[in-house]
This record gives structure tokens, C-alpha cells and sequence, in this order.
């Protein structure tokens, strides 16, 4: 008795390489989530076993960490994995949103104590309750603290007021 094969009996099937291939990708999905803050995993809506074996991994070390992320690249591959890279792709945009407003709050208070006087000027055109007279204070009172040697308090104000002009415009 010949058999014989179909060519279409085999295409649903995957070779050893595309499995392993696909392992490394949801061991790296698992050690991204393990990476990943508590207040961030909270926002992922992640099913109850494997957010608790996340939080479970963020404590372990070396050869435990190893067996617990084969572990969770498991869990993940029996849940809806497509779902959760997007979601976590979404927290990491939204950070580095976040880093980026850092970023230029950072450079527009260096500035601000450079004394360019034209992020003066900027800054009330961003902001509509931006306060000069306050700022010009805080950058006068920093100047003074750098040539006393004092800490950075004034720096620090600036800094956080810039922060609360942004929020507040952001609204």
C-alpha cells in the first residue's frame, strides 16, 4: 500500500527552528514585562497568572530567573501574546514621551540660568500664566546659590515650576 502526501498536510506544521525562534521571542516578551514597574504592570491588564508570575520573577536572581522566564514565555504563549506587545509598546511610548517633556524642561531651565533672554519671551508665548517676575527671582536666587556654594534650592524651584506651567497647559 503507497501512500502518498499532500504538500498542503504539512504547511499548518512549523519546523524546529520557527518553534524555538518563537520561544526567544515570548522569553524576551517575559523579561521586558519582568523589567517592567509595578504601577506599569498594573496598567497592562495582564490574566491573573501571569502578572503573578511576573511579580514573582522581579525578586529572583540568576538560574531561578532563568527557569521562572521559560516559565512565563509558557504562560504567555497560551494567552493572547500579539495583545500584550502592544501594550506594552504603548507604555513604552508613553515614556518616553515623558522623558522627552523632561528633557526639554531640563533645557529650558539651563537656559533660563545661562540668561538667554529669549526663553523669556518663549515661555510666556507658551504659557498663559506664566509668571517672569517669579522666575526671574528664582534664576537670580540660583546664581547666588552657585557662587555660595549652596545647594541647588532655587534650581530645584525653577525646575518644578516650569513643571506646573506645563501641566497646567497640557489640560
Amino acid at each position: 500500500m503507497t501512500e502518498f502526501y499532500d504538500e498542503d498536510m504539512f504547511e499548518d506544521e512549523k519546523s524546529k527552528s520557527q518553534v524555538k525562534r518563537e520561544l526567544l521571542e515570548l522569553k524576551a516578551l517575559g523579561k521586558t514585562l519582568i523589567a517592567l514597574p509595578l504601577k506599569d504592570l498594573n496598567k497592562l491588564d495582564l490574566p491573573e497568572r501571569v502578572y503573578d508570575a511576573v511579580v514573582k520573577a522581579q525578586s529572583m536572581s540568576h538560574g531561578a530567573l532563568k527557569r521562572e522566564m521559560g516559565f512565563i514565555a509558557r504562560l504567555i504563549d497560551d494567552e493572547d501574546h500579539e495583545q500584550i506587545v502592544v501594550n506594552v509598546a504603548k507604555i513604552k511610548q508613553v515614556h518616553q514621551g515623558e522623558m522627552k517633556q523632561f528633557h526639554q524642561l531640563e533645557q529650558w531651565r539651563d537656559d533660563l540660568l545661562a540668561g538667554d533672554a529669549n526663553i523669556v519671551t518663549f515661555l510666556h508665548q507658551q504659557f498663559d500664566d506664566f509668571d517672569g517676575q517669579y522666575v526671574r527671582q528664582l534664576v537670580r536666587n540660583a546664581t547666588k546659590e552657585v557662587q555660595l556654594n549652596k545647594s541647588p534650592k532655587s534650581a530645584r524651584l525653577l525646575f518644578k515650576y516650569l513643571q506646573t506651567c506645563q501641566s497646567e497647559a497640557g489640560q
